[in-house]
């Protein structure tokens, strides 16, 4: 079974988003005062908004995970259409988190793992990662100019060793440990995260140029 959404792509509903929104993002402000993935971007939307639009644009099913407290960051997603899961033991890795993030959604046949302070990726990447799922790949990973990024998609073969994370390193070691599909695209949004208030400085330059 199928659906169909606003990018014109098919994509199977037995496929799910999870966006990764739990951390604490010390390199943006040591001090724990300002919440980057609340920062406007040059468009004048939140950090984490942007990621999250990106991500429901093409998966119809979307979970995203933030940390105890963070209730703007999750009033925020709601209203963008996630449903949003607290994660308790987010201090422990974003492995944490992405557990959090699969249970609960475990009966999916494949998920698109997606970091709320990635904002730039395109819905086209999402959709080509979708795609090669449906194709058979159990990893998928993008590549911009010969290198991966993020995000990253599993079939629900791999659910098992993705419960067994730990730490912050995410699923690093399964794409070094097993088969991965290499999804060639033209986006460098998959390399493009926001970790402190230069990036943010960063992109409004390039905007200004661009325009």
């Amino acid at each position: 079974m199928a659906a169909e959404f606003n990018t014109g792509k098919v994509v199977p509903i037995g496929v799910a988003g999870i966006l990764l929104a739990a951390g604490r993002g010390r390199r943006f402000d040591p001090e724990g005062i300002h919440n980057k993935l609340l920062q406007p971007l040059s468009g004048g939307e939140p950090v984490v908004a942007l990621a999250a639009k990106n991500l429901c644009s093409v998966i119809p099913r979307v979970f995203a995970i933030v940390r105890p407290g963070a209730d703007d960051v999750a009033e925020c997603l709601r209203r963008l259409g996630c449903q949003v899961g607290e994660c308790r033991t987010a201090d422990d890795g974003m492995a944490a988190s992405l557990a959090c993030g699969l249970s609960l959604v475990p009966d999916a046949n494949g998920w698109v793992i997606s970091l709320g302070d990635m904002p730039y990726v395109q819905p086209a990447t999402i959709a080509a990662l979708v795609d090669a799922l449906a194709d058979g790949a159990d990893i998928a990973v993008p590549v911009f100019e010969a290198r991966r990024g993020n995000p990253v998609a599993f079939s629900r073969r791999h659910l098992p060793r993705l419960l067994a994370l730990k730490g912050d390193k995410g699923a690093r070691d399964l794409l070094r440990d097993y088969p991965v599909v290499e999804v060639s695209t033209e986006d460098p949004g998959i390399h493009d995260d926001i970790d402190t208030v230069a990036d943010i400085a960063r992109r409004h330059s390039i905007m200004r140029r661009s325009g």
